[in-house]
């Protein structure tokens, strides 16, 4: 079996890395962690990837998805200073014109830098389909411009899609790596959201799973590997010492 990726998460605000909790950002405080002290990004980020002993960090950049003026200093610093780290960054995409913009003004590091789409954020069909086109197919975008290869995150909330542009019923324009988002378990220690992920599972048999959200100590990393997720997004049990170093 394929190890399982445990894959360490910040949530930026205002230069500071916060904690989520259940996808209230209003109610986001600043990170207070067993792992470093203060909330400054590049140690908190440094911490989480030698815990975990991983090559990734997931990174959401809350001022850009809250529709304020991207972290672009910031996160051109983290590259910098975690050479050997790739980032999937969450920048409130609503399409590629809008990622390639924020990666221009990484220079060459952007080449570590794989943009995360989250359904949250697309505000048509057309959006969606500009970003991820149906097998076989292009649209005049994608074809004038190298691909992004970009991820689809499927964000829920309150037991719902957040979905404007009806992504989640599209399962043939989604691509083969797939982030399932359960934003109610992000920080609520409650569990990983394992109904949702086989129901995903079940609609797009061959893509790669990655979770996020609930997960509580070791069991729960057990769990999600035999359910079938390739990986999991983790803040809080990292920060809470609730997962063994790696």
């Amino acid at each position: 079996m394929e190890s399982m990726l445990l894959i360490p998460v910040i949530d930026l605000l205002e230069g500071q890395v916060v904690r989520g909790v259940r996808g209230d950002r209003a109610r986001y405080r600043p990170i207070e962690s067993a792992l470093c002290r203060g909330s400054e990004p590049l140690a908190v980020a440094r911490a989480l990837c030698e815990h975990a002993a991983s090559g990734l960090l997931y990174v959401a950049d809350l001022n850009a998805l809250t529709g304020r003026a991207p972290q672009t200093g910031l996160l051109a610093s983290l590259l910098q200073a975690l050479p050997g780290v790739t980032l999937w960054l969450d920048g409130g995409f609503s399409g590629p014109p809008a990622a390639r913009a924020a990666l221009d003004t990484l220079g060459e590091a952007a080449l570590r830098v794989r943009p995360v789409f989250g359904t949250e954020s697309f505000q048509s069909a057309a959006d969606f389909e500009c970003c991820f086109p149906a097998p076989g197919g292009a649209t005049a975008e994608n074809a004038a411009a190298p691909a992004l290869q970009g991820l689809l995150s499927l964000d829920r909330r309150h037991e719902a899609p957040m979905d404007p542009a009806g992504a989640w019923q599209r399962p043939g324009h989604w691509p083969r790596e797939l982030i399932v988002m359960t934003l109610d378990r992000v920080g609520a220690d409650a569990g990983p959201d394992l109904r949702t992920l086989a129901d995903v599972q079940s609609q797009a048999p061959r893509a790669r799973l990655f979770g996020a959200g609930g997960i509580r100590g070791e069991a729960d990393l057990e769990a999600a590997q035999a359910a079938g997720a390739a990986g999991w997004l983790v803040a809080s049990a990292l920060h809470d010492l609730k997962l063994r170093p790696r």
